[in-house]
């Protein structure tokens, strides 16, 4: 219930009553729960951050055996943030967290592993996590329909609309196509604008009309009769989407018999169209042989012609490739960053958390630390770093000294960096030579 409500919440309060049920629970025992509540104080998203009481609630957590809790405390000791700064440890949480199931440790060991943090660099070892982690969310994608979810601009304007445009502006269709794909409440509200703009002639309309009624969903009830007859009026026009979703059907049997010839003629049309879901298709049937003589050089150019567009399985399979040494000559570099690539495309498991580069949440105290890290580490970086902090210690003296900070939200000229942003520095030496010139000409006078 606590879930539900939070992922519905559009106010502090029902935020508040779903962290209410997630203490109740946490109470009575419940991990889940009290996996929630550590995050909670550790981010500070019910009441006040308390770092102390999520450590203390993380080990509990750990002790029972949680893969997330074995990660937290990982981070945590990595970063000395309310723990002992020690990448030992750190690193015993992170092997515990990835044997437990943590996808993130999993990705934050491929890293170490792959670049050589406080482990002995090793490609083959970071291959192996990362590829844990890839097949997981592959197999969650080829699941789903076999097809993965892409905001992928679409190959044209709408057609045939009035010249007004008054049925369907450019702008609400992409983003109805978005809510559509990713299930959003407003799916019958996205039906409704699809239909419209199908009734006005546009085939990329039609074309998503048949994909809501093949993977089925409130709006429009699974139904591949009428998948096929939405495809099949897309595809007649040229839609590259129509002939793809007709590829699809025939591909897996869906309201047709499997026909993998008929599958082939239509996904063949769809990639000379550009359709990176058809080139990715191509490249599948080519790499498993289904229907088709098994062709790696066939398959490694769909895949790569795909992967040019950003379609994730594609990257998927190029890893594969060459992990393998399938079609190409064996590189694991390239497979690390393929599937470094291909997690990034998804942006599973909060992506820049896990791969190291940025954290999930602003911490002062763990800002400072790196910033001193960087300024011992080398010489150039002290100027920068002068600076950052004067940036650092001004918001760190306003979110502690001024008591009404619960306005801070609505007055937004107290927002430095969405005022300001990264032109801060400049700001700074513009006050410093402004005072530098008032201080001069005062002692001149």
């Amino acid at each position: 219930m606590g879930i539900k409500i939070l992922q519905q919440s559009k106010s502090q309060k029902q935020k508040e009553e779903a962290y209410l049920l997630f203490a109740k629970a946490a109470d009575m025992g419940n991990l889940k729960a009290m996996e929630k509540m550590a995050d909670a104080l550790l981010f500070g998203n019910f009441g006040l951050q308390n770092i102390t009481a999520a450590i203390q609630l993380y080990e509990s957590l750990a002790k029972e055996g949680s893969c997330k809790a074995q990660n937290a405390l990982g981070f945590l000791s990595s970063y000395g943030i309310g723990m002992e700064y020690d990448q030992a440890k750190a690193l015993i949480y992170y092997t515990f967290g990835s044997a437990g199931g943590s996808m993130m440790s999993q990705m934050i060991l491929g890293y170490r592993y792959l670049s050589g943090i406080n482990v002995l660099q090793n490609c083959e070892v970071a291959l192996s996590h990362y590829k844990k982690v890839a097949d997981y969310i592959a197999d969650t994608l080829e699941k789903s329909e076999g097809v993965p979810v892409e905001k992928v601009r679409l190959t044209e304007r709408a057609e045939n609309l009035s010249s007004n445009s008054e049925i369907l502006d450019w702008d609400r269709y992409q983003y109805y196509k978005f809510l559509a794909e990713r299930g959003d409440v407003q799916i019958q509200k996205a039906l409704y604008y699809f239909l419209k703009a199908a009734k006005a002639g546009s085939a990329n309309a039609m074309a998503f009309i048949g994909k809501m009624y093949l993977e089925g969903n409130a709006a429009a009830p699974q139904n591949n009769a009428t998948a096929f007859k939405y495809f099949s009026v897309a595809a007649s026009k040229g839609n590259a989407i129509g002939l793809h979703g007709l590829g699809l059907l025939y591909f897996y049997g869906k309201g047709v018999p499997v026909n993998y010839a008929e599958a082939l003629k239509y996904f063949q049309k769809a990639a000379e169209k550009g359709w990176p879901n058809a080139q990715f298709q191509l490249g599948f049937m080519y790499y498993s042989g289904s229907g088709i003589w098994k062709d790696y050089k066939l398959a490694f150019k769909y895949f790569y012609l795909a992967s040019q567009s950003g379609q994730p399985l594609a990257i998927y399979y190029l890893a594969e490739m060459y992990a393998t040494g399938r079609g190409v000559v064996r590189s694991c570099r390239t497979a690390a960053e393929k599937r470094l690539t291909f997690l990034k495309k998804r942006r599973c498991i909060q992506w820049h958390f896990s791969y190291g580069i940025e954290l999930p949440f602003k911490d002062i105290h763990l800002a400072r630390r790196l910033y001193d890290m960087a300024a011992q580490t080398s010489p150039d970086a002290h100027i920068p770093v002068f600076f950052a902090l004067m940036k650092l210690e001004t918001m760190y003296l306003l979110q502690d000294t001024l008591f009404f900070n619960q306005f801070t939200m609505r007055w937004k000229w107290l927002e430095m960096d969405t005022t300001i942003g990264p032109c801060w520095d400049l700001f700074v030496i513009g006050l410093i030579v402004a005072g530098l010139i008032f201080l001069l000409r005062n002692h001149h006078g």
